[in-house]
């Protein structure tokens, strides 16, 4: 077989490539300012949801975090044990465990209000690059919604 057959199998032709190397980069910078306010980076995106829609079942949170239970309910349980929500039965149906920010939850908003400032230093991306980015990444993530995979 010639040796261009293989071309397909370069790293640098791979779209999944730069894609995983910038959000593992991503997520390693986060780390630092989110010790600081001691989240993990999913506990962080999951208390950024909770802190604009204030409760959520587990399944609403997965969904717009695109966790599912089995990551998320490891989570939310820490979390919880560190003061920041509460988790509690629906009482319409047992089986859905809604999520609500504790007062210490929602104060911590507050102490988080810098990550993203600080995170702005550390991705040195023009303005109008990031706006092209983030348009774009939204919308191959639309596309997972819309065509997922099972």
């Amino acid at each position: 077989m010639p040796k261009e057959a293989f071309d397909p199998l370069k790293l640098e032709n791979q779209l999944c490539f730069p894609l995983y190397v910038c959000a593992k980069e991503v997520i390693r910078r986060y780390k630092p300012y989110l010790d600081e306010i001691d989240l993990t980076y999913t506990q962080y995106i999951t208390m950024m949801a909770l802190w604009e829609h204030q409760e959520c079942s587990v399944k609403q949170l997965g969904e717009l975090l695109f966790l599912d239970s089995g990551t998320l309910t490891p989570v939310v349980k820490s979390l919880e044990k560190k003061g920041f929500v509460v988790r509690e039965r629906s009482r319409e149906d047992e089986r859905i465990v809604n999520v609500t920010l504790t007062d210490e939850g929602t104060s911590l908003r507050s102490k988080a209000l810098c990550v993203p400032e600080k995170m702005s230093h550390c991705i040195e991306l023009p303005p109008e690059d990031a706006v092209s980015l983030y348009r774009i990444l939204n919308k191959l993530s639309q596309n997972f919604v819309e065509n997922p995979v099972d």
